[in-house]
């Protein structure tokens, strides 16, 4: 008898912690030690007095998986809330890119129209190279990564995702 096998999904958490030192540790050992795949992580404080900070993760797993990372992270002491916001509903998720572009005439002036289409800034120019900084979606990113690779891509550096819930209660 054929077994069914659970798709894999993305998920994007946040988890509220402790802003103390080893807290971010333990969190990306705990995936680790399971081997359990981060595909994005950013940290910030967020609170006045610097007592909390904010883990965006994004993951891929089943649904069980997900239900196991959830329960793992709630157990770790540092943590005050994990919600995924993937199964809580609408959210909106951005990244910024800062994407270098070498090139001259032709690849030049396209680069800088694809620039204008996806709404990326120029942060830096020289007399060879551009600076984008892009913000959007992951696919949108990843998109202007591939076409600037057709006109003179040198080098992408990304922040990752972060991600807030619709509406208007806070997490």
């Amino acid at each position: 008898m054929a077994r069914k096998v659970e798709a894999s999904e993305r998920h994007t958490l946040s988890v509220i912690v402790d802003n103390e030192a080893g807290v971010l540790a333990r969190i990306v050992g705990l995936f680790s030690a399971r081997g359990y795949n981060i595909e994005s992580l950013t940290v910030a404080d967020v609170s006045a007095d610097h007592a909390v900070s904010r883990i965006t993760v994004v993951t891929t797993g089943t649904a069980h998986v997900i239900e196991q990372i959830l329960a793992q992270l709630d157990r770790i002491v540092a943590v005050h809330k994990v919600t995924d916001l993937t199964a809580l509903g609408p959210h909106v998720e951005r990244e910024m890119a800062l994407v270098k572009v070498a090139g001259s005439g032709v690849e030049r002036d396209e680069a800088l129209r694809m620039a204008d289409v996806y709404r990326a800034r120029v942060v830096d120019a020289t007399t060879g190279s551009f600076v984008f900084e892009v913000t959007g979606s992951t696919d949108k990113i990843d998109t202007f990564v591939a076409l600037m690779g057709e006109v003179g891509l040198v080098e992408v550096v990304r922040t990752g995702v972060v991600a807030i819930a619709r509406g208007r209660e806070a997490l």
